[in-house]
């Protein structure tokens, strides 16, 4: 793309603005940006006409979860189902991991965060250890793919390939980057990051397939035979990946997309729920549980909205192609988003300063018809990483690690 061209594009978009600095810049960097404008999707922005409309949801209505007692009597049958789906390539791993670890108080990618306590034991080391051990039990290797950001990218693949991927087979392994959305003011105008560099964020957990289909991947996992894709989140150290239990409930079930879910720990904990919405599959963010929801029964006397997801799903490919061809809807969220000012100086806001554009998962599972929620022992793989202390933390992980004999 040249400069005449960024500037027709600028100018379509109402995005001008963008080239404000261009004269001051050198040639490479002039390079970055037409490359940016050329690849940046302005058409998010037009839904910030639509604001008001968000989040309106349908009727929402209980979606029960096989648990684990119904779990155990079948256990064998639904292991021999996904072991072979295994065995025959049909399962890949995707593991979400375009975030860094600013919470944790880290500039790396959140990865590469270490646990250990007596040794080196890194996040993305406790993920590949759990899928290592379906890959000896299969006696197969399941294609991972590993989907980065623009932000966390070079790191990620540095950091794995010097450490030999933890044991795991090279060649069984993929990169791909998550796409980008830009940010915006309140205006709608978007905000430069540099003065040669949009500011943008990652398109939301619900953008990864789509980013694994514009980067081929997807079509590489096609034409090698996987149909099934468990995708799952960077954070949580003790969850089961490719479990042959889990895929051979979801293959036996011949439902479109499983969830794994835990039994929440109080009402109002903040983790969304697996519900129906209008009749289809669907997730209630704990945000949106009303007090209502929160204290609904179901036929057995049980809380009604008990089973939490924890971002470990299963999708079935031939489903996921139907839906990267249609628009999910886009999430408007409030953010603290560092920018220039007028006088091109950087700002690090301290409130909220205008919006991001995401997708969610929920919206990928709302347009499937079936999903079964599938429930795992909380103490045994649900230990998230999202802050350095108190709940959901370091310290609650490695205690949890302890408890299922892992040594740090």
């Amino acid at each position: 793309m040249d400069y005449q061209q960024a500037m027709e594009k600028l100018a379509a978009a109402g995005q001008e603005h963008v080239m404000q600095y261009y004269e001051e810049l050198t040639q490479e960097q002039k390079e970055l940006l037409l490359t940016q404008i050329e690849s940046t999707d302005f058409g998010v922005l037009s839904s910030l006409e639509d604001k008001k409309g968000e989040n309106v949801r349908g009727k929402i209505t209980p979606l029960a979860a096989m648990q684990l007692s119904q779990i155990r009597e079948k256990e064998g049958e639904f292991r021999a189902i996904g072991l072979e789906a295994v065995k025959k390539g049909k399962v890949g791993a995707v593991l979400l991991a375009g975030g860094m670890g600013t919470r944790l108080g880290s500039d790396d990618p959140k990865g590469m965060y270490n646990i250990g306590l007596t040794r080196e034991v890194y996040i993305f080391q406790r993920l590949i250890e759990n899928l290592l051990e379906v890959v000896k039990e299969a006696g197969a290797w399941v294609p991972l793919y590993v989907m980065t950001s623009d932000k966390n990218h070079e790191a990620t693949v540095r950091f794995l390939t010097e450490h030999e991927f933890f044991g795991y087979q090279k060649e069984y392994v993929t990169f791909f980057m998550q796409e980008m959305a830009p940010a915006c003011d309140y205006q709608g105008k978007v905000y430069m990051e540099e003065k040669w560099k949009i500011s943008t964020s990652p398109n939301g957990n619900g953008g990864w397939y789509s980013s694994m289909y514009k980067w081929g991947v997807a079509q590489k996992a096609m034409e090698d035979g996987v149909e099934w894709l468990n995708v799952f989140a960077v954070d949580n150290v003790l969850q089961r990946i490719a479990d042959p239990c889990f895929v051979g409930a979801v293959i036996a079930n011949q439902c479109a997309v499983g969830a794994k879910v835990v039994r929440k720990c109080a009402p109002d904990e903040k983790i969304g729920v697996m519900c129906s919405e209008d009749g289809r599959p669907s997730i209630v963010e704990y945000y949106e549980l009303t007090e209502e929801l929160m204290n609904a029964k179901d036929e057995n006397g049980d809380p009604a909205y008990y089973f939490g997801v924890i971002l470990n799903y299963l999708f079935k490919i031939e489903d996921l192609e139907k839906i990267r061809e249609k628009n999910l809807p886009l999430h408007i969220v409030e953010k603290k988003i560092p920018h220039l000012d007028e006088q091109g100086q950087k700002v690090k806001p301290q409130s909220p300063n205008g919006y991001k554009f995401e997708q969610l998962v929920l919206d990928m599972i709302h347009e499937l018809d079936s999903c079964l929620p599938f429930e795992v022992e909380r103490n045994r793989e649900f230990a998230p990483i999202k802050n350095a202390t108190g709940i959901d933390s370091v310290e609650s992980a490695r205690a949890l690690c302890r408890e299922n004999g892992i040594e740090l």
